[in-house]
């Protein structure tokens, strides 16, 4: 097909060739695989977009607060002290987004995987607190999710986005690179800044385990996804500054698979090891089970 590829190296050449943006590449070989028109797609994308906004909406919503086992109503908090943020406001707000919408996802509520549910906040906040603050339309927000698309189908296909597999690296640290890469692109990126975007998102993770204290997605999954929102933030600047990843990103994904596949299995999402293995994690794991 004529917009096909595996690597991000062919992508960057179709751009290249065609004078084409990453999201649009991506639009054009979803409407080739699956024969599906723009409209139809477009269509989904603004679906998915709302169900992303009311989830922040109702993890940041203090008269309503959403808890799980071991979490609930941090949201809430960061962003009612945003103002007074170290990090400053607008950070504490996409961070704060992103704790609010795995925080509905802890409490059974309705979010969109992106890639995964575990690492479901970083994308959204990313995307939508930075969109509200740069009045980024819905068709701009489409357009982030599908370069978006594009780095997450990169990953999947030549590594993983699932902690069982991967690591921690794999969740947290792909919504990160998806998020850098689409803000990036949003904010007047070349395909060559996304692609540097998200690498930086991923090699600053690299290694990251996962270790779900008593097997559920909440502590550490809630927390590291306001790191990823960070992360991603900071790896778009950088991208947007002239900054470039040493290490290509179709190697930095290699290298994460490589990562991944030396972890030991307590490591990937089995609760046996990190933080899940210390006597506090043991203890609630204990108190849960019972």
């Amino acid at each position: 097909m004529r917009y096909s590829f595996i690597r991000s190296a062919q992508l960057c050449e179709i751009c290249a060739k065609e004078g084409l943006s990453v999201s649009e590449v991506m639009l054009r070989r979803e409407m080739e695989r699956s024969e599906r028109s723009r409209d139809d797609i477009m269509a989904d994308l603004r679906s998915n977009l709302q169900v992303m906004q009311t989830s922040i909406t109702k993890g940041l919503d203090p008269e309503n607060l959403h808890h799980g086992v071991f979490t609930g109503g941090d949201a809430v908090k960061l962003n009612h002290f945003a103002a007074s943020s170290n990090m400053g406001r607008e950070m504490a707000e996409i961070v704060a987004a992103a704790i609010a919408v795995v925080e509905v996802n802890a409490s059974m509520g309705k979010i969109v995987a992106a890639p995964t549910a575990g690492a479901s906040g970083i994308l959204p906040a990313v995307l939508l607190v930075c969109g509200r603050k740069r009045n980024f339309d819905e068709e701009m927000l489409c357009r982030g999710l599908l370069t978006a698309g594009a780095i997450g189908c990169l990953i999947a296909s030549n590594a993983s986005i699932a902690g069982a597999s991967g690591g921690c690296q794999a969740e947290t640290g792909s919504a990160a690179a998806m998020a850098a890469g689409a803000l990036t692109e949003l904010c007047g990126g070349t395909p060559e800044m996304v692609f540097h975007a998200a690498a930086m998102a991923l090699k600053n993770v690299m290694g990251l385990v996962c270790d779900p204290v008593g097997g559920l997605v909440e502590c550490p999954c809630v927390k590291r996804n306001a790191i990823g929102a960070a992360n991603a933030v900071v790896s778009c600047d950088m991208a947007l500054a002239g900054i470039t990843s040493l290490i290509p990103f179709d190697e930095v994904v290699d290298a994460m698979k490589a990562v991944g596949n030396q972890m030991h299995p307590d490591l990937r999402e089995t609760a046996r090891g990190g933080l899940a293995a210390t006597p506090t994690g043991k203890a609630l794991a204990e108190k849960l089970h019972q």
